[in-house]
């Protein structure tokens, strides 16, 4: 009865340090608005893969058997809206965003990774494969809780970073509209990749 911790951070760097629907989405906040005033945000979006990680550590996953229904509808919704906001993000300019617009805030963080199809295939993943059979579901759902949380506070700051110091070289450019095709297009990419490449493994 234990929980394989540094295969587990392992893991979890790998699958927060990568692109995603919630990177995408500190990289296109950090780019519009600054890293400054991308802040609260980073900080909402760090703490709401706890809001996924404690229900699913204390028995999410055994309704989710039990109405496997309900919980495919949440997974295609959930993904549907991470696609509007890539449609949102390829049309969106940075130079003006900066000027005019106001930042999303912590309690806008809050909801990206409940909507974020990878966060959740994430979290199951590090429950199934790292954590031994007869694991107390406190030792274990507070073992992947500070995991990921550690790794979130030093990643997601620096997915917003990088986009502050993008939008400093590419906006107003020519090159700017592409930047935002293309971070739009990694998002749906991940998405999809969830969705699909998930089920067949």
């Amino acid at each position: 009865m234990s929980v394989a911790v540094i295969s587990l951070v392992v893991f979890g760097a790998s699958q927060i340090g990568t692109p995603g629907p919630a990177n995408m989405a500190l990289l296109v906040t950090g780019a519009r608005f600054g890293f400054r005033a991308a802040l609260p945000f980073v900080a909402g979006v760090v703490v709401s893969k706890q809001l996924v990680i404690w229900p699913v550590g204390f028995g999410l996953m055994e309704l989710a058997e039990q109405a496997p229904g309900i919980f495919a509808a949440l997974k295609w919704a959930s993904a549907a809206y991470i696609c509007w906001l890539a449609w949102k993000v390829a049309n969106m300019r940075l130079e003006a965003g900066r000027s005019v617009a106001k930042a999303p805030g912590f309690a806008a963080g809050l909801l990206v990774h409940p909507l974020n199809p990878k966060a959740w295939a994430m979290i199951v993943a590090g429950f199934t494969n790292f954590v031994s059979p007869g694991t107390p579901a406190l030792q274990a759902t507070l073992a992947v809780a500070i995991s990921f949380l550690a790794l979130q506070v030093v990643l997601h700051p620096i997915w917003s970073y990088g986009g502050d110091r993008i939008a400093q070289t590419v906006a107003g450019k020519p090159a700017e509209k592409y930047l935002m095709w293309a971070l739009a297009g990694l998002t749906v990419a991940s998405v999809l990749f969830v969705l699909f490449g998930g089920e067949s493994r």
